[in-house]
C-alpha cells in the first residue's frame, strides 16, 4: 500500500519535469500510461475525487498537447478501474472542455465513447462557434447543437470558454453583471413584490415559476434566487441593498453571457454545462418539460431584464432581474464574490 501512494504521489510532483520533457518529446503513449496508474494508484488509496485531483494536472498536459487519437483516450476505461478520467476530472478547467478547445468535432467525434463526455464536448465546439445540428448525435434535452443568434449577439467567440495554457492554467473574463455604469442611472425600486410561495396551492398542484427559481438557485453557492409575482424592478427590490439603485433595463443578450458563466463559476464546470443549466431555466419558464423552440424564441422575444449596481461590487458579481410579462412573474438573481478565485 505505501508503494502504491508513493507512486500515485510522486508521477506527479516529483517527476513533474520529466513529464514535461516527455511531452516536448511527443511520448504521449507513455504519458497516458503514466497517467492511468497515477489515476487509477489514487483511486485506490482515496476514491475518484483523489483520483482526479492527482492526476488531474497530467491529464491538461495530455488534453491540451496529445494528437486527438491519444488525448480522447483519456476518457476510455480500456486502463482499467479507477484509470479513466470523467466528466469531473478538472485542473484549471474540465479536462473534456481542454480536449474540445483543441480540436475540432469533426476530429473528436470518432474517437469519443463515453456519452457524458460526447455530449459535453459537441456543446463546447457549438460555443466556439461550429454548427452540430447535421453533424452530431441530437441532444438529449432537445437544446440545439449550434448558437442561436441572440446567444451570438452580446458575447464575443474569444471569451466564451476558457483560454487554456499548455503547462496549465487559464484565462477567463471575470463575471460581471452590469460590467459597467454606462446606459444605466439613478432608479428608486418599488416595494419588494410578493415572493411565490414554495408550497403548491392545493392537492397536486405546484406554482408556476418555482422550477426555474430552483434552477436559477443552483448556479452558484454566492447568488440567491427568488420569484414574485410582478415585474422585474418587484423582483430586484427584493435583492438589491436598498431602494435608490444605479441600473436599467438590458437586452436578454447582454445578460445571457453572464448567467452562463454564473452556471459554469469555477475549474469543476464547463462553459457547456452552464449553457446547458440556463437552457434549462428557460424551459422551465415557458413551463414546458423540454425544449420547444417556438416558445423558447417567443420567451426571450419578450422578456424584460432589468440590471443594477451593488455598494458591494468587487470583482464577480451579477446583479439580474428577467420578467416575463405572459405568465406575470420575474425571477431576479443577485450576488458576488469578492476574491480573484478559481480560473
Amino acid at each position: 500500500m505505501a508503494r502504491q501512494e508513493s507512486y500515485a504521489e510522486n508521477v506527479i510532483t516529483y517527476e513533474d519535469r520529466k513529464l514535461r520533457t516527455l511531452a516536448d518529446q511527443g511520448r504521449w503513449v507513455e504519458l497516458l500510461g503514466l497517467y492511468r496508474r497515477a489515476r487509477a494508484a489514487a483511486v485506490a488509496l482515496g476514491g475518484e475525487v483523489r483520483g482526479a485531483a492527482e492526476a488531474a494536472p497530467l491529464g491538461h498536459l495530455i488534453a491540451y498537447g496529445a494528437p486527438p487519437e491519444l488525448a480522447a483516450r483519456l476518457f476510455d476505461p480500456d486502463g482499467g478501474p479507477g484509470s479513466a478520467a470523467g466528466t469531473g476530472d478538472h485542473d484549471a478547467g474540465p479536462l473534456w472542455e481542454v480536449l474540445a478547445t483543441r480540436h475540432s468535432w469533426r476530429r473528436l467525434a470518432p474517437l469519443l465513447g463515453p456519452a457524458p463526455v460526447r455530449r459535453l464536448v459537441a456543446h463546447t465546439r457549438a460555443l466556439l462557434g461550429e454548427d452540430l445540428r447535421h453533424g452530431a448525435e441530437p441532444d438529449e434535452e432537445a437544446v440545439p447543437l449550434a448558437l442561436e443568434p441572440w446567444e451570438v449577439a452580446g458575447w464575443d467567440e474569444r471569451s466564451r470558454v476558457r483560454e487554456y495554457l499548455r503547462t496549465g492554467g487559464a484565462r477567463r473574463a471575470l463575471l460581471a453583471l452590469p460590467a459597467g455604469r454606462e446606459g444605466l442611472g439613478p432608479v428608486e425600486l418599488p416595494a419588494p413584490g410578493r415572493v411565490v410561495p414554495s408550497a403548491s396551492t392545493g392537492p397536486g398542484s405546484q406554482v408556476p415559476g418555482l422550477a426555474a427559481t430552483r434552477l436559477l438557485g443552483g448556479f452558484s453557492a454566492w447568488a440567491e434566487a427568488v420569484c414574485v409575482c410582478g415585474t422585474a424592478p418587484d423582483a430586484a427590490a427584493q435583492l438589491a441593498s436598498g431602494r435608490q439603485v444605479t441600473g436599467g433595463f438590458v437586452p436578454f443578450a447582454q445578460a445571457y453571457p453572464a448567467l452562463v458563466q454564473a452556471a459554469s463559476d469555477g475549474p469543476a464546470a464547463g462553459s457547456a454545462q452552464g449553457r446547458l443549466a440556463l437552457w434549462r431555466v428557460l424551459v422551465a419558464m415557458t413551463g414546458e418539460s423540454r425544449v420547444v423552440a417556438r416558445e423558447i424564441e417567443g420567451l426571450i422575444s419578450r422578456v424584460r431584464c432589468f440590471t443594477w449596481c451593488d455598494p458591494a461590487d468587487e470583482l464577480r458579481y451579477l446583479h439580474l432581474a428577467v420578467e416575463d410579462p405572459a405568465s406575470g412573474l420575474a425571477w431576479g438573481l443577485s450576488g458576488g464574490t469578492y476574491e480573484p478565485a478559481y480560473d
